[in-house]
């Protein structure tokens, strides 16, 4: 009905229908690409792999093993102060079960939300994303100082 509609003072062909302005301001305001870094690489791999699975997923630094089929996994997360607009890093811990003990001090890992295992361990080990550089066995030490 808006497009049948003269405007006052404009040739037909200035005339533009809502439709037209929504298209021209949604193909002006498109994202732009960015490459791709390791960890959101690997997050949407994720996603494409487990696809029917709603579970919630976080990729952290394992900074603790020394329990059995535990690990403790370091989340940092950064965000803009409400007020001042400074970037804020805060980090949390999670216990998430490892069964066969394959993380190591350093390593990134994706951790998996599970059913409660203990008091603490609600997460569980999904994959390891990265191994880390520095790893000190501690047989290894061990043999050393004998």
């Amino acid at each position: 009905m808006a497009a049948t509609k003269k405007a006052a003072g404009k040739p037909e062909a200035e005339v533009k229908t809502k439709a037209e302005t929504k298209a021209k301001t949604k193909a002006k305001s498109a994202p732009e690409v960015h490459a791709k870094t390791d960890r959101t690489a690997a997050i949407e791999a994720n996603r494409h792999e487990s696809g029917d699975s709603n579970r919630n997923t976080k990729i952290g630094q394992v900074v603790s093993t020394k329990m059995s089929k535990t690990i403790v996994v370091e989340t940092t997360r950064q965000r803009a102060h409400a007020l001042y607009k400074r970037v804020i890093s805060r980090s949390k811990r999670f216990y998430a079960h490892d069964e066969e003990g394959l993380a190591r001090m350093g390593d990134f890992v994706e951790i998996e939300e599970t059913r409660p295992l203990s008091k603490l361990k609600r997460w569980r080990l999904k994959n390891i994303i990265r191994r880390s550089a520095l790893v000190i066995e501690e047989a290894t030490t061990n043999e050393q100082a004998s």
